[in-house]
């Protein structure tokens, strides 16, 4: 295979936004999927831009990306939040997951943040053992909490 690593490009949102979906199938959690084409691409590619990405692209085919953003702790100043890592189904176990993920962690280094977070599903056992190549700390502690529609 051959595997380019890049970073997203505006015309690559509509596969990002089927990658998502895929995703969230995945989770079982489908139904949950609101964002619409036009305020994604905005988000990412608009005069503010609030997310970042990088893709993994094979023959010119978007099979996998890592988007993150930026997020402040009082704690601990800015730090990478990396929202969702998808590789889709018949293109995982060839290390694509983990080049995104390094693409993600150089980006961290480039920014100068002082560390990466994010969030796994307690029952996803391959992204789970994924992780924990990177000697991640999994934090039990601290319950998510979300409010909907405000």
């Amino acid at each position: 295979m051959d595997i380019i690593i890049r970073p997203a490009i505006p015309k690559d949102c509509p596969r990002l936004l089927e990658l998502i979906r895929e995703l969230a199938e995945y989770e079982h959690a489908l139904d949950q999927v609101e964002v619409n084409p036009d305020h994604f691409l905005e988000s990412g590619f608009g005069s503010s831009p609030v997310w970042w990405a990088h893709v993994a692209e094979n023959k010119g085919n978007v099979i996998g990306f890592a988007l993150y953003y930026i997020r402040y702790s009082t704690w601990k100043g800015q730090r990478l939040y990396l929202e969702d890592i998808i590789v889709t189904k018949q293109y995982r176990r060839h290390g694509i997951g983990k080049k995104l993920f390094e693409a993600v962690l150089e980006d961290a280094k480039k920014k100068k943040l002082n560390g990466i977070i994010w969030q796994v599903l307690e029952w996803n056992k391959p992204a789970i053992q994924f992780y924990e190549k990177y000697a991640p700390t999994f934090n039990h502690e601290w319950i998510t909490c979300t409010i909907e529609k405000v």
